[in-house]
Formats: C-alpha cells, structure tokens, sequence
C-alpha cells in the first residue's frame, strides 16, 4: 500500500481534532483502547456526542485548554492505503507549527467553521499551503450541524473560497470544497443524508482516491553527509561518499559533477551496506565510490549539470517568520539546506505580505513572528539551491539564530 501525508489547519475551535478523530473512528482505524478512552472522556464531560479530539489532543496544557498547542503526528491504515495525519495547532501564535506540519505532507485539509465563514487564519494557511506548493487542497465546511445543514450556508462560503482563489495568478492544485459535520459524522466516511444538494465525494472517498503526487524534478541532487574511509580484509582503501538523494536519479557509469569545486568523475559503484545497485533514486540513502580520487567533505553537493544559480550567493525568497525576536535589516544569522550551513545576511525586506489580502504589500524594516515576506539574502558562500517551484527538495531553506541556535524562520527560494 502506498503512503498519504496529509496536514489538517484552520482556526482555533474549528473542530480539527474532531474531525481526525472521526475519520479513525468512522474508518475502524481505532484500537479499543482508544474507543474506550474517547468514551470515558466523554461521560466525563458530560457530552451527548462522542469526544473524538482526545485523540490527538495529546499534551496535558491541550486538553486543559480544548486547543491544538503542538503538531500531532496520527498513524493509521485501511484496507486500501496508509495515511499520516499532521494536525497542526490552529491559534495564530502557532502558525509557525502549522508551517512545519503541511511542509512534510502532500494533501492540505483546512477546515472552516460554518457558523463564521472565512477568518485571517484561513487566509493565512491557504497562502502558506501556495507558498509550499501543495498540489491538493481540501475545504471542509465543518460544523454544517450547527446552521441545519442550511445548503444557502454552503454556497455563500463556497463563493468567499472562490474569491480569495482568485486573488492569486493559477497554480496547478486541485481543490475540493466539502460540506461536513465532523461531531455527528456527516460526508467524512459515509454520506450524508442531511445535505442531499451535495453530490461529491466524502472526504474519506477524496483521501482514497487523490493520486500520488510524482516527484517533479528530474534534476539529481545529493548532499554528501559522510565521508567513508574503511581499510579492512573486506575492503581495502575503500572510500565511498554517503548522503540522501534530494532528486533525481544516478546509475553506474554516470558522470557527476562535484559542487563546489566543479570537478568530474564517473559513478564506480552505488552501494548500501552490502548490497550493491545499478541505479538509485530520490529519497533513497546510499554511498558512492568515483573512479577519480576527489577531495569531498560533507556539505558537498554532486549533480550532473552544471546551473549557474546553484553557485548563486544573492537570494531572492519569501521567508515565513517565526521567532518572538523580530527580524532586522543586516542581520546575520545560520543558513541551513539538507546537510550544507552556511552564515547569511537579511539584506534587503521588499515587503510583508498579508495573507488575508496578498495584494496590498506592504515595504517594512524588520520582520515580525508568523509574518510573511519576500526578502533578499547574501550567503557568505553558495548553498547550490534550486527555485523551489522547480524543485522542492531542494529549494527550501532554514535560518538560524547563532547565539540561540533558534530556527528563526523558513524559506523558499524565488
């Protein structure tokens, strides 16, 4: 079975954790333990419907407060596919937690509660999900229970979706927009009877049926994070270069290029542990000998062709912000991408961007916590990065307070 990475965000008290909590429910995905925590938790409480959200309402201060704080990572499985489920925390304070869920996922669940229609929030996640390149994203008007089921409700939010789509220039996403009631388990696994004017698919219908999205670069990138120099009766003078294919693929006889010294060699052998291959691919963690001795230390980079702007120490990107400690023109800070650092420079702010109207930029002199701009960055030396529309593995990046060793923001680069 293949594998589904799917985040969840919306605002707080949109109904999140419920919803994840549903759908294992509904889906038989839950042990019976789980089952008899959710209806203690509900006698408890006092509740007429079962309490799903103590699923992954799972921090002591979540539960105390009824909010998602922290990502919640949520394993489970179907007779047909696996899924993992990031639920990211809602509250605007959290913003940067929700970053970190939807980077690693490949379908954006964002709920909105019926009752109040599109928030900040909402805008907010939606452009951060554009920002990350999401190629499936799913609306789902929770809390349909609570307006009667009221299809006027439906289609008044569907147009504000649709409005605040427009805003933006075209980009290869599918959207769907759902009308659902996660508390009483409308159009998450089984179809609603209460809202026959809807005539798609439920969300779990959606989440068995969207494609896996196919890796979009061919490029081949991989960082080199070890050095391997073994003299034994096995191997002697064997040396091998061990790191993460980021894109792409390499095969025996093919001809790379070492960044940054710009030396050639041809692939002599791609190995792991003991087996050998013919080929690897992206994702893949491998070691490769080169027929040439070169010298390569981690932080190097080998790709097959040569770009000029994998050399590039000027970068343009939009950077989501994410310490309390404010951002400021000519600071310096620690440069990440994969294995490679570096140290950088905020040279120059072009503007925030507010997500909630991407149109009116506005020009500022430092960056505030969960703001989103698009900046310029000197590095002290290249991070051979890709734009990241062309290729998302490699074109994203961290940076890093060096006297609190935070990470203080993520970008992509334009």
């Amino acid at each position: 079975m293949d594998l589904l990475k799917i985040n969840t965000a919306g605002s707080v008290d949109d109904g999140k954790s419920t919803l994840i909590g549903r759908l294992l429910y509904d889906n038989g995905a839950l042990t019976k333990e789980q089952e008899d925590l959710i209806k203690k938790k509900t006698e408890e409480k006092g509740l007429s419907d079962l309490d799903f959200s103590v699923i992954t309402d799972g921090l002591i201060a979540e539960r105390e407060q009824g909010i998602t704080i922290d990502v919640a990572h949520i394993y489970f499985s179907t007779p047909e596919r696996k899924f993992i489920i990031a639920d990211s925390p809602g509250h605007v304070e959290y913003t940067r937690n929700m970053v970190t869920g939807a980077s690693n996922s490949e379908v954006s669940i964002i709920l909105i509660d019926a009752r109040k229609g599109l928030l900040e929030q909402t805008y907010r996640h939606y452009f951060i999900n554009r920002l990350l390149r999401q190629s499936h994203i799913l609306f789902c008007i929770n809390k349909m229970d609570l307006v009667d089921y009221d299809e006027k409700v439906f289609q008044n939010i569907s147009r504000q979706i649709n409005n605040m789509l427009e805003q933006y220039p075209k980009q290869d996403q599918e959207i769907a927009i759902i009308p659902v009631s996660s508390l009483k388990g409308d159009n998450i696994v089984y179809k609603s009877d209460n809202m026959p004017f809807y005539k798609g698919k439920t969300l779990s219908e959606l989440l068995h049926t969207i494609g896996k999205t196919q890796s979009e670069h061919s490029d081949f990138r991989m960082d080199i994070q070890q050095v391997l120099h073994v003299q034994n009766e096995e191997f002697t003078d064997y040396r091998a270069y061990a790191g993460r294919i980021i894109s792409g693929s390499i095969s025996l006889g093919d001809t790379i290029i070492v960044l940054p010294s710009g030396k050639k060699s041809k692939v002599q052998e791609i190995r792991k542990y003991k087996t050998t291959y013919e080929k690897a691919e992206q994702g893949q963690s491998i070691q490769i000998r080169l027929s040439d001795d070169i010298d390569i230390s981690r932080g190097s980079m080998l790709i097959k062709e040569n770009k000029d702007f994998l050399i590039n120490k000027d970068i343009l990107a939009d950077l989501v912000w994410l310490d309390e400690q404010k951002a400021t023109l000519s600071g310096k800070y620690g440069i990440q991408a994969g294995a490679r650092m570096g140290v950088c420079k905020l040279h120059e702010i072009h503007y925030i961007i507010p997500p909630e109207d991407p149109s009116a930029k506005f020009e500022a002199s430092e960056i505030s916590m969960n703001e989103i701009s698009e900046v310029n960055i000197k590095l002290a030396s290249p991070l051979y990065l890709d734009k990241y529309e062309d290729n998302k593995m490699n074109g994203a990046f961290i940076l890093i307070d060096m006297q609190t060793n935070n990470t203080v923001a993520v970008g992509f680069v334009k």
